[in-house]
């Protein structure tokens, strides 16, 4: 399995927004309320906020590839793009995904080396990220990498107030 990483640019947008919508629903959809979740997808991935996050210098998209698939991808953020703790020692992963169908593949453990490195490259002390609570299995697989909670913040899909436990892993 040889992984592979890019970073995205403007002309990836299609597929961004595709991958985007197929990821976090197949992660989330059956656990939330329909409508909320589809207004929460329609806003959240819309092509012209995708877009808009693309063009801003401290947000980093990154599709993750296996020979020339995509299988997954994240995006990161630094300084003002931080979406809490907005520290300039901290890099954020805002968001990490592998597809359903490739998942059990080492493919997660293979991405947070590689957002480990570029936090270590862009001198970050720390890298932080939101798990929602309700997932358990993200919580360990964090944990097992030694991310520690060192607090919680609200998140919203739709009107549906949740609760994400901030995560951190020391990498310098």
């Amino acid at each position: 399995m040889p992984l592979s990483v890019r970073e995205c640019v403007r002309s990836d947008l299609e597929t961004l927004v595709v991958m985007s919508k197929n990821t976090f629903s197949e992660a989330f959809e059956k656990d939330n309320d329909p409508e909320d979740f589809q207004a929460y997808i329609k806003e959240a991935f819309h092509p012209d906020k995708l877009a808009a996050e693309l063009a801003n210098r401290n947000s980093l998209f990154y599709f993750v590839f296996d020979d020339d698939e995509i299988v997954g991808y994240f995006k990161l953020n630094i300084g003002a793009a931080q979406t809490d703790v907005h520290d300039p020692n901290a890099l954020e992963i805002e968001r990490i995904y592998v597809l359903g169908n490739h998942q059990g593949k080492k493919i997660g453990s293979w991405m947070l080396q590689q957002i480990t490195a570029l936090a270590k490259t862009f001198g970050k002390v720390y890298i932080w990220l939101g798990v929602w609570e309700h997932n358990p299995n993200a919580i360990r697989f964090y944990q097992k990498h030694g991310f520690v909670k060192f607090g919680e913040h609200p998140y919203y899909i739709g009107s549906d107030k949740q609760t994400d436990w901030l995560l951190r892993l020391n990498v310098q």
